[in-house]
Order: C-alpha cells, then sequence, then structure tokens
C-alpha cells in the first residue's frame, strides 16, 4: 500500500500533466486564422493566418460607427512608426452585406491605409464563439492580438490610445 504522502505526490504530478496538456491544446491556434477573406482594395483572398510570422492587430469595426473611426485614426499614426514586416493591422468590418468596394471608398476616404475585409457569417460566428459577442459590437471599439506564432491575445475593448496600442503590440510580438 502506498503511503498517503506519496499518492498526493503522484496525484499532484498527474493534474500536473494534465494542466499542462490542456494549456498545450489552447494555446493551438483557432481554425478560424485560416478562414479565407477578400482584401477590400485588391480583392486578393487572404487568412489572418497568412499573416503568421508577424503581430497582427485586428479590429471589428463598422463603417457607422464614430467610435471605430476614432480608434482608427489613432491606430493610422501607429501604423507609421512600426516596421511592416513585424507588424500587420486588418481592420474586419462586422457588416457581413457590405460590399467589399463599398468598404474600401470608405476606408480610403478616411486615409486608412492597412487591410481590409469584411467578415464572413462563418468568421464572425466563429469570432463571437472564442471572444463573446463583444467581438461583434464595434461601438465597444473591439480588437485583439494573433501573436508571431498564430496564438491569440484576449479581446480588448474601449478606447486605446497610440501608447497603450504600441505597448500591447510590443507585449505580444514578445511573447513569441
Amino acid at each position: 500500500m502506498m503511503s498517503p504522502p506519496l499518492l498526493r505526490r503522484i496525484a499532484t504530478l498527474a493534474l500536473a500533466a494534465l494542466l499542462a496538456l490542456s494549456t498545450a491544446a489552447s494555446a493551438a491556434p483557432p481554425s478560424w486564422l485560416s478562414l479565407e477573406l477578400t482584401d477590400a482594395r485588391t480583392g486578393e483572398l487572404f487568412a489572418l493566418g497568412d499573416l503568421e510570422g508577424r503581430t497582427v492587430f485586428v479590429q471589428p469595426m463598422a463603417t457607422w460607427c464614430s467610435s471605430c473611426r476614432r480608434q482608427m485614426a489613432v491606430l493610422r499614426d501607429v501604423i507609421e512608426g512600426l516596421d511592416p514586416d513585424a507588424y500587420a493591422f486588418v481592420g474586419l468590418s462586422v457588416e457581413t452585406a457590405l460590399a467589399p468596394s463599398e468598404l474600401a471608398r470608405y476606408v480610403d476616404s478616411q486615409g486608412f491605409g492597412w487591410t481590409f475585409a469584411v467578415s464572413t457569417p462563418e468568421l464572425l460566428r466563429a469570432l463571437t464563439a472564442t471572444f463573446g459577442f463583444g467581438a461583434a459590437n464595434p461601438p465597444a471599439t473591439p480588437h485583439f492580438i494573433v501573436r508571431p506564432d498564430g496564438s491569440v491575445g484576449e479581446l480588448s475593448t474601449g478606447f486605446r490610445n497610440a501608447e497603450q496600442l504600441v505597448a500591447a503590440l510590443s507585449e505580444a510580438a514578445a511573447l513569441e
């Protein structure tokens, strides 16, 4: 018969092994990173997972959303100071029925020069399954970061100033 201390030690090791497996499984990139999107300006197909190796800032947004426009104006200034080989930015319209050409006209008129796409209903469902309905609520200024290894950070909401955005991007890049 095993002694109680030995049984506790075995149980502790078993629990640690299960937690390690669980953490490793949850750290795997989500399958929705491979869902195809269409670049609103170029018409080229891409997936968020295609940007692996870079830190990717994703902002779900809408053309009618003044909070989004305000956040993206700050983001425009942040982007100018970052290495495009290390960072990518994607504006993801939650207006699933919006024509990509309409989105392109809107972002061009605002001077937002990074990649924009209209979310597919499938991707929007996957984002809300992952992050909750806040991911589809543009006035809350939702955003998340995909790290260079393909792992995804938490959904953040609320306006962020330039310093906060740079700090979040730098932290995500360093977690690689």
